[in-house]
Protein backbone atom coordinates (compact mmCIF):
# COMPACT_ATOMS: atom_id res chain seq x y z
CA UNK A 1 0.00 0.00 0.00
CA UNK A 2 1.04 3.58 -0.56
CA UNK A 3 1.70 5.96 2.31
CA UNK A 4 -1.71 7.59 1.68
CA UNK A 5 -3.53 4.26 1.70
CA UNK A 6 -1.72 3.14 4.86
CA UNK A 7 -2.57 6.39 6.66
CA UNK A 8 -6.25 6.27 5.73
CA UNK A 9 -6.53 2.59 6.64
CA UNK A 10 -5.00 3.25 10.06
CA UNK A 11 -7.43 6.12 10.68
CA UNK A 12 -10.36 3.92 9.72
CA UNK A 13 -9.25 1.29 12.23
CA UNK A 14 -9.20 4.02 14.89
CA UNK A 15 -12.66 5.30 13.80
CA UNK A 16 -11.06 8.68 13.08
CA UNK A 17 -11.29 10.91 10.02
CA UNK A 18 -8.40 12.39 8.04
CA UNK A 19 -7.58 16.06 8.41
CA UNK A 20 -6.03 17.25 5.15
CA UNK A 21 -4.83 20.88 5.13
CA UNK A 22 -3.72 22.69 1.98
CA UNK A 23 -1.04 25.34 1.62
CA UNK A 24 0.53 26.86 -1.47
CA UNK A 25 4.24 26.13 -1.71
CA UNK A 26 6.32 29.30 -1.60
CA UNK A 27 3.61 31.39 0.06
CA UNK A 28 4.44 33.91 1.41
CA UNK A 29 8.07 32.93 0.67
CA UNK A 30 10.05 29.79 -0.03
CA UNK A 31 11.68 29.58 3.38
CA UNK A 32 8.33 29.43 5.18
CA UNK A 33 6.92 26.35 3.47
CA UNK A 34 8.75 23.45 5.12
CA UNK A 35 8.40 24.86 8.66
CA UNK A 36 4.68 25.33 7.96
CA UNK A 37 4.39 21.72 6.79
CA UNK A 38 5.91 20.49 10.04
CA UNK A 39 3.63 22.82 12.00
CA UNK A 40 0.59 21.36 10.25
CA UNK A 41 1.61 17.84 11.27
CA UNK A 42 2.19 18.92 14.87
CA UNK A 43 -1.30 20.49 14.86
CA UNK A 44 -2.90 17.21 13.79
CA UNK A 45 -2.72 16.99 10.00
CA UNK A 46 -2.83 13.45 8.59
CA UNK A 47 -2.08 14.30 4.95
CA UNK A 48 -0.75 17.55 3.47
CA UNK A 49 -1.91 18.93 0.14
CA UNK A 50 0.88 21.15 -1.19
CA UNK A 51 -0.14 23.51 -3.95
CA UNK A 52 2.16 24.02 -6.92
CA UNK A 53 1.98 27.75 -7.83
CA UNK A 54 0.52 28.42 -11.26
CA UNK A 55 -0.17 31.68 -13.06
CA UNK A 56 -3.72 30.75 -14.09
CA UNK A 57 -5.33 28.70 -11.27
CA UNK A 58 -8.74 28.66 -12.92
CA UNK A 59 -10.49 26.44 -10.34
CA UNK A 60 -9.41 28.57 -7.40
CA UNK A 61 -10.92 31.67 -5.90
CA UNK A 62 -9.15 34.92 -4.97
CA UNK A 63 -7.52 33.51 -1.82
CA UNK A 64 -5.57 30.75 -3.60
CA UNK A 65 -4.99 32.92 -6.66
CA UNK A 66 -3.27 35.53 -4.51
CA UNK A 67 -1.26 32.82 -2.75
CA UNK A 68 -0.01 31.63 -6.14
CA UNK A 69 0.88 35.20 -7.07
CA UNK A 70 2.88 35.66 -3.86
CA UNK A 71 4.71 32.39 -4.44
CA UNK A 72 5.45 33.19 -8.07
CA UNK A 73 6.79 36.62 -7.11
CA UNK A 74 9.54 34.72 -5.29
CA UNK A 75 10.13 32.53 -8.34
CA UNK A 76 8.73 29.34 -6.82
CA UNK A 77 8.94 26.62 -9.47
CA UNK A 78 7.89 22.98 -9.61
CA UNK A 79 11.51 22.03 -8.95
CA UNK A 80 11.46 24.20 -5.83
CA UNK A 81 8.29 22.47 -4.64
CA UNK A 82 9.89 19.06 -5.05
CA UNK A 83 12.95 20.31 -3.16
CA UNK A 84 10.64 21.44 -0.35
CA UNK A 85 9.11 17.97 -0.11
CA UNK A 86 12.59 16.44 0.01
CA UNK A 87 13.54 18.82 2.84
CA UNK A 88 10.32 17.93 4.69
CA UNK A 89 11.18 14.23 4.34
CA UNK A 90 14.50 14.74 6.14
CA UNK A 91 12.49 14.87 9.38
CA UNK A 92 9.11 13.37 8.49
CA UNK A 93 9.07 9.99 6.77
CA UNK A 94 5.43 9.24 7.59
CA UNK A 95 3.02 12.03 6.69
CA UNK A 96 1.75 11.70 3.09
CA UNK A 97 2.20 14.67 0.77
CA UNK A 98 -0.07 15.29 -2.22
CA UNK A 99 0.93 17.81 -4.87
CA UNK A 100 -2.07 19.78 -6.07
CA UNK A 101 -1.96 21.99 -9.09
CA UNK A 102 -2.26 22.22 -12.84
CA UNK A 103 -0.92 20.28 -15.77
CA UNK A 104 1.28 22.87 -17.47
CA UNK A 105 4.30 22.79 -15.08
CA UNK A 106 4.32 18.98 -15.17
CA UNK A 107 4.14 18.90 -18.95
CA UNK A 108 6.98 21.44 -19.12
CA UNK A 109 9.15 19.23 -16.94
CA UNK A 110 8.06 16.05 -18.73
CA UNK A 111 5.93 13.32 -17.18
CA UNK A 112 8.69 10.77 -16.75
CA UNK A 113 11.09 13.33 -15.27
CA UNK A 114 8.42 14.69 -12.96
CA UNK A 115 7.40 11.27 -11.69
CA UNK A 116 11.01 10.23 -11.06
CA UNK A 117 11.77 13.45 -9.17
CA UNK A 118 8.48 13.31 -7.25
CA UNK A 119 9.16 9.78 -6.02
CA UNK A 120 12.75 10.65 -5.16
CA UNK A 121 11.55 13.70 -3.20
CA UNK A 122 8.96 11.73 -1.25
CA UNK A 123 5.70 12.78 -2.92
CA UNK A 124 2.84 10.31 -2.42
CA UNK A 125 0.06 11.52 -4.68
CA UNK A 126 -0.83 14.02 -7.36
CA UNK A 127 -4.03 15.97 -8.00
CA UNK A 128 -3.94 17.89 -11.26
CA UNK A 129 -7.11 19.91 -11.60
CA UNK A 130 -7.08 20.04 -15.38
CA UNK A 131 -6.17 16.37 -15.97
CA UNK A 132 -9.47 14.47 -15.91
CA UNK A 133 -9.40 10.66 -15.98
CA UNK A 134 -10.66 10.64 -19.58
CA UNK A 135 -7.42 12.34 -20.65
CA UNK A 136 -5.08 10.60 -18.22
CA UNK A 137 -4.92 7.18 -19.85
CA UNK A 138 -1.55 7.84 -21.48
CA UNK A 139 0.12 8.90 -18.24
CA UNK A 140 -1.79 6.92 -15.63
CA UNK A 141 0.51 3.91 -15.97
CA UNK A 142 3.59 6.11 -15.44
CA UNK A 143 2.19 7.36 -12.13
CA UNK A 144 0.80 4.04 -10.90
CA UNK A 145 3.95 2.10 -11.77
CA UNK A 146 5.93 4.57 -9.67
CA UNK A 147 3.53 4.15 -6.74
CA UNK A 148 2.01 7.63 -6.93
CA UNK A 149 -1.69 7.89 -6.15
CA UNK A 150 -3.80 9.70 -8.74
CA UNK A 151 -6.44 11.79 -6.97
CA UNK A 152 -9.42 13.16 -8.86
CA UNK A 153 -12.09 15.76 -8.19
CA UNK A 154 -15.81 15.03 -8.00
CA UNK A 155 -18.30 17.91 -8.08
CA UNK A 156 -21.98 18.07 -7.07
CA UNK A 157 -22.82 18.10 -10.77
CA UNK A 158 -20.71 15.04 -11.69
CA UNK A 159 -22.81 12.30 -13.29
CA UNK A 160 -23.01 8.77 -11.89
CA UNK A 161 -21.25 7.39 -14.97
CA UNK A 162 -18.33 9.76 -14.53
CA UNK A 163 -18.15 9.09 -10.78
CA UNK A 164 -17.83 5.41 -11.61
CA UNK A 165 -15.01 6.15 -14.07
CA UNK A 166 -13.22 8.24 -11.44
CA UNK A 167 -13.68 5.44 -8.91
CA UNK A 168 -11.90 3.06 -11.27
CA UNK A 169 -9.11 5.46 -12.27
CA UNK A 170 -8.37 7.09 -8.92
CA UNK A 171 -6.40 5.82 -5.96
CA UNK A 172 -5.65 7.01 -2.45
CA UNK A 173 -8.80 9.08 -2.08
CA UNK A 174 -11.14 11.20 -4.17
CA UNK A 175 -11.70 14.89 -3.48
CA UNK A 176 -15.38 15.83 -3.35
CA UNK A 177 -15.85 19.53 -4.07
CA UNK A 178 -18.80 20.25 -1.80
CA UNK A 179 -19.88 23.48 -3.51
CA UNK A 180 -20.36 24.68 -7.06
CA UNK A 181 -17.89 27.38 -8.07
CA UNK A 182 -14.33 28.18 -7.04
CA UNK A 183 -12.45 27.66 -3.79
CA UNK A 184 -13.10 29.94 -0.85
CA UNK A 185 -16.89 29.87 -0.68
CA UNK A 186 -18.41 29.98 2.79
CA UNK A 187 -21.87 28.44 2.39
CA UNK A 188 -21.87 24.73 3.26
CA UNK A 189 -24.91 22.45 3.52
CA UNK A 190 -23.74 19.31 5.34
CA UNK A 191 -27.02 17.49 4.67
CA UNK A 192 -26.52 18.06 0.96
CA UNK A 193 -22.93 16.84 1.29
CA UNK A 194 -24.15 13.67 3.01
CA UNK A 195 -26.67 12.97 0.25
CA UNK A 196 -24.04 13.38 -2.44
CA UNK A 197 -21.55 11.20 -0.56
CA UNK A 198 -24.16 8.43 -0.40
CA UNK A 199 -24.43 8.65 -4.17
CA UNK A 200 -20.67 8.75 -4.67
CA UNK A 201 -20.06 5.72 -2.46
CA UNK A 202 -22.31 3.64 -4.69
CA UNK A 203 -19.59 3.93 -7.34
CA UNK A 204 -16.36 4.65 -5.42
CA UNK A 205 -14.71 2.21 -3.03
CA UNK A 206 -11.79 4.39 -1.89
CA UNK A 207 -12.08 7.08 0.84
CA UNK A 208 -13.77 10.38 0.03
CA UNK A 209 -12.35 13.67 1.29
CA UNK A 210 -14.54 16.77 1.30
CA UNK A 211 -13.27 20.29 0.67
CA UNK A 212 -14.61 23.81 -0.01
CA UNK A 213 -16.46 25.83 2.60
CA UNK A 214 -14.75 24.41 5.71
CA UNK A 215 -13.78 27.38 7.85
CA UNK A 216 -13.54 26.30 11.48
CA UNK A 217 -13.78 23.47 13.97
CA UNK A 218 -17.56 23.41 13.84
CA UNK A 219 -17.79 22.89 10.09
CA UNK A 220 -14.83 20.46 10.13
CA UNK A 221 -16.53 18.34 12.80
CA UNK A 222 -19.85 18.38 10.93
CA UNK A 223 -18.25 17.27 7.67
CA UNK A 224 -16.15 14.61 9.42
CA UNK A 225 -19.35 12.87 10.51
CA UNK A 226 -20.21 12.08 6.89
CA UNK A 227 -16.85 12.11 5.05
CA UNK A 228 -13.65 10.08 5.32
CA UNK A 229 -11.50 13.20 5.26
CA UNK A 230 -11.81 16.95 5.77
CA UNK A 231 -9.82 19.13 3.35
CA UNK A 232 -9.11 22.72 4.41
CA UNK A 233 -7.51 25.28 2.13
CA UNK A 234 -8.70 28.87 1.98
CA UNK A 235 -9.20 29.23 5.74
CA UNK A 236 -5.52 28.37 6.24
CA UNK A 237 -4.22 30.43 3.33
CA UNK A 238 -6.15 33.47 4.60
CA UNK A 239 -4.26 33.27 7.89
CA UNK A 240 -0.95 33.01 6.05
CA UNK A 241 -1.86 36.04 3.95
CA UNK A 242 -2.82 38.06 7.02
CA UNK A 243 0.69 37.53 8.41
CA UNK A 244 2.70 37.47 5.21
CA UNK A 245 5.43 39.58 6.84
CA UNK A 246 5.50 37.53 10.05
CA UNK A 247 5.98 33.81 9.33
CA UNK A 248 6.10 32.87 13.01
CA UNK A 249 2.74 34.51 13.68
CA UNK A 250 1.34 32.90 10.53
CA UNK A 251 2.38 29.46 11.78
CA UNK A 252 0.91 30.17 15.21
CA UNK A 253 -2.43 31.22 13.73
CA UNK A 254 -2.54 28.24 11.39
CA UNK A 255 -1.64 25.82 14.19
CA UNK A 256 -4.45 27.26 16.31
CA UNK A 257 -6.95 26.77 13.49
CA UNK A 258 -5.84 23.26 12.51
CA UNK A 259 -5.49 22.04 16.09
CA UNK A 260 -8.98 23.33 16.82
CA UNK A 261 -10.33 21.41 13.83
CA UNK A 262 -8.51 18.25 14.92
CA UNK A 263 -9.90 18.54 18.41
CA UNK A 264 -13.44 19.18 17.17
CA UNK A 265 -13.28 16.25 14.72
CA UNK A 266 -11.97 13.84 17.36
CA UNK A 267 -14.57 14.94 19.88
Amino acid sequence: MTRIQTTLAALEEQSRKALIPYITAGDPDKASTVPMMHALVEAGADIIELGVPFSDPMADGPTIQLACERALEHGTSLKDVLDMVAAFREQDKITPVVLMGYLNPVEAMGYETFVARAVESGVDGVLMVDLPPEEAADVESIFSTAGLDMIYLIAPTTTDARIEAIGKAGSGYVYYVSLKGVTGSRALDVDDVARNLDRIRQHVSIPVGVGFGIQDGQTAAAVSKVADGVIVGSAIVNRIAANADNPEQARADVVELVAGMRQAMDA
